[in-house]
């Protein structure tokens, strides 16, 4: 009976899904960077540029039939960095959300579902991490990691992940009195299979609705430390470093800096319509 109710409640989701257009615009969206993502650095007319070749003589080049969006100060393709840098960006994204997801869980999940002293003192030490504004907390990890891809993830996912603890332990704490945690504790189940088989199962939805949602601003807190020149390393192509190396040439010279921006501004447009999306399948609340 509980298997038929939760088909019927995702058909109803996925028909509100489908009524709505700008989810289905966000859906469009992020299948559209997840392929150039996938197929992207593989096609593109000029991919010596990707690993930092370059061709001076051709140097800011305006878009044309041969180079659509232009060439930069180093006579690199723009729209080959472009669509490089889309799988920089969007794996970038991916891995810091993965990372503050899992921490996130975990210790919201331990805090709600065990209590007492354990439960203030780790709520408390995520309150501290909240009161940092995370963009000044990565920016810091970062700068004491050194730039590279992967110290730039750890840093983001250490300051992204107090939000997944606050909304697990609120959802945990709202779970683990329900009838069938307590039949399975009345089984003599652990409390480790209880939290981790029973409840934690059972709050995936707003979880991944959140995920959804947070991909855009990983996505532009990812340009943010490329930007400011302590995230991915020349020569890998990422498009908030894209961005500062052409805000010297602008006005006059437009084109390096204006299709690496809209890149980032469809990412973060598209998963935010996706995550709205998500939020009226997955809502328990949304299917009444």
């Amino acid at each position: 009976m509980s298997a038929t109710v939760a088909s019927e409640g995702m058909r109803r989701g996925l028909y509100r899904f489908r009524q709505s257009g700008l989810s289905l615009v966000g859906a469009g969206i992020v299948a559209f960077l997840l392929i150039v993502a996938a197929i992207g650095p593989e096609i593109v007319p000029h991919p010596e540029h990707i690993s930092g070749g370059i061709a001076t003589a051709l140097r800011f080049q305006p878009p044309s039939a041969g180079a659509w969006f232009g060439t930069n100060e180093l006579g690199q393709d723009v729209f080959s960095l472009t669509v490089a840098g889309t799988r920089v960006s969007l794996l970038a994204g991916l891995a810091v959300v993965v990372l503050g997801t899992v921490l996130g869980t975990l210790i919201g999940g331990i805090a709600g579902f065990a209590g007492g002293w354990l439960d203030e003192a780790l709520m408390r030490f995520t309150d501290l991490m909240l009161t940092i504004p995370s963009l000044i907390l990565a920016m810091a990890i970062a700068a004491a990691l050194g730039p590279g891809l992967t110290n730039m993830v750890v840093a983001i996912a250490l300051s992204w992940w107090p939000g997944y603890a606050r909304l697990v332990r609120g959802e945990v704490i709202a779970r683990k009195e329900e009838t069938y945690v307590l039949a399975a504790r009345a089984l003599g189940a652990s409390r480790a299979r209880l939290l981790l088989r029973h409840v934690l199962p059972n709050i995936l939805s707003p979880v991944i609705v959140k995920m959804s949602l947070d991909m855009g601003f990983t996505i532009l807190t990812v340009a943010a430390l490329g930007f400011i020149g302590i995230g991915v390393r020349p020569p890998t192509p990422e498009w908030g470093m894209m961005l500062s190396n052409a805000r010297n040439y602008m006005p006059d010279v437009w084109w390096p800096a204006i299709f690496p921006g809209l890149a980032i501004f469809l990412a973060v447009y598209g998963f935010n319509l996706l995550g709205d999306g998500l939020r009226d399948v997955l809502d328990p609340r949304a299917r009444r």
